[in-house]
């Protein structure tokens, strides 16, 4: 019997921390042709998401799959995520959070969002050195303010 993978745990303890706090959950999310979020907001691979109460409907967790629906533009939209291409979970206000290696197989493939229809590109592999909010959850991706704290926005940096 194989041991199941702790990352969806620890997620599940991240954004019940955040909540608890009164934070809002981030999550950044290795987009591949298994992860369905609008392309239109996928940048360099990844895309930025509010998995907050206030900006996600019928958010689900589980250990294989993160399932809700959100807004964006207006536009109620599905939105799937395999627990092994979730990259972050941090708080927006502070940054504090925890990154994960995400590996990238042989048939991996990324979702291009400048092509008219969507079409498969190989993922060039982009290290994560620092995280901003490029989407949120609740329509208002392009107008996010920096969080009220000394020294700027928020910075998730992988350690290995």
């Amino acid at each position: 019997m194989s041991e199941t993978s702790t990352k969806p745990y620890l997620l599940r303890a991240l954004y019940e921390w955040c909540t608890d706090n009164g934070f809002t959950p981030y999550i950044v999310v290795v987009v591949d042709a298994y992860t369905r979020v609008p392309v239109e907001f996928v940048k360099n691979g990844e895309i930025v998401l509010n998995i907050s109460f206030e900006a996600t409907g019928n958010l689900k967790m589980d250990n294989d799959l993160i399932t809700f629906k959100a807004r964006f533009g207006g536009i109620s939209r599905e939105i799937e995520i395999p627990v092994e291409n979730v990259s972050a979970i941090y708080a927006r206000e502070n940054g504090q959070g925890m990154a994960f290696e995400v590996k990238r197989g042989e048939g991996a493939t990324t979702i291009a969002p400048a092509a008219a229809s969507p079409s498969l590109k190989e993922p060039k592999p982009t290290p994560l050195a620092a995280v901003t909010p490029t989407a949120a959850g609740d329509g208002d991706s392009g107008d996010d303010e920096p969080p009220p704290q000394k020294g700027g926005r928020p910075r998730l940096t992988r350690i290995k």
